[in-house]
């Protein structure tokens, strides 16, 4: 990981991945309506050496909201399990090329860990570069303890934003929100995977939908996702607040954002899980 990149290639992580610093993680994660085994298809198919990264279980499990950033305390825990070491280089991928994984990239940094990259185009590009795979006969995905760190991390709260926050930007007008979401959902025309929510957007929330980040798993180009942030008007001066719909793939755009140059933004952690359940927010073009 000699380079500034967010994202690894698929080549560079074939040099690296015999080195005693290299920790990869599968972060793979699927929306409950898939009914998808995260672990079990790990277990079935993952990089060699790779260990798996649990979105819903290394969180804060005493919210109500989906997958909240644990406490500084619990993620050192948790990663300490993983075999991770302040010194570890890590490497995230998912299965779907480009999902969940940004959003453990954005956790690691958030607990102040530099180190840490996006594989490119993830397990679909490894598999398609001829990248080798391994199994586990058993779900017992645990380390021994010759393997397990101890890891201290630190929360850098400034990368993290909350409703309070975005209530107050609906007159301070501080920050643009960038929003993952379909177009369709943000523009209340089409409903949430979340049925109890309402469809719409925030107050200072522009569209800008994971899926025009992406090209066939692999985040697109920098010269592409360059053009894409100009025509919104975003520049180096804008603050930012990135969201979704838990929280997950507002990630994509933080780190779209920061493979162009942008630095480290906010993220609302609550996301629209948070918001539009709220008694307290606006919901523009409300829908069901």
């Amino acid at each position: 990981m000699t380079t500034q990149s967010q994202l690894c290639s698929v080549e560079e992580l074939k040099s690296l991945i015999k080195q005693d610093d290299v920790v990869i993680l599968d972060s793979s994660w699927y929306l409950p309506s898939q009914r998808i085994d995260a672990h079990k298809e790990f277990a079935g198919q993952h990089i060699p050496g790779a260990r798996f990264f649990a979105i819903d279980k290394i969180c804060d499990q005493e919210s109500r909201l989906p997958h909240m950033l644990p406490n500084a305390t619990q993620f050192s825990e948790a990663v300490s399990e993983l075999g991770v070491s302040k010194d570890s280089r890590i490497v995230v991928y998912d299965s779907a090329g480009l999902f969940s994984a940004a959003r453990v990239w954005w956790t690691f940094k958030v607990f102040g860990h530099d180190k840490v990259q996006v594989l490119d185009g993830g397990l679909p590009r490894w598999v398609e570069q001829g990248g080798d795979l391994d199994s586990l006969a058993t779900l017992d995905c645990s380390l021994n303890e010759a393997t397990k760190r101890s890891y201290v991390a630190k929360l850098n709260s400034a990368m993290v934003a909350d409703k309070a926050a975005l209530i107050e930007n609906s007159s301070s007008k501080q920050y643009v929100v960038l929003d993952a979401r379909p177009k369709e959902r943000f523009l209340g025309k089409a409903p949430e995977p979340r049925p109890e929510l309402p469809s719409g957007h925030m107050p200072e929330s522009i569209s800008v939908s994971a899926s025009s980040l992406i090209d066939r798993g692999r985040l697109k180009p920098k010269n592409e996702l360059q053009k894409l942030f100009n025509e919104i008007h975003i520049d180096q001066t804008t603050l930012i607040v990135t969201s979704c719909g838990s929280g997950v793939t507002a990630a994509i755009i933080t780190l779209a954002l920061a493979e162009c140059g942008y630095g480290l933004n906010k993220l609302y952690d609550g996301a629209w899980s948070e918001w539009a359940a709220a008694d307290d927010t606006i919901v523009l073009n409300r829908s069901l």
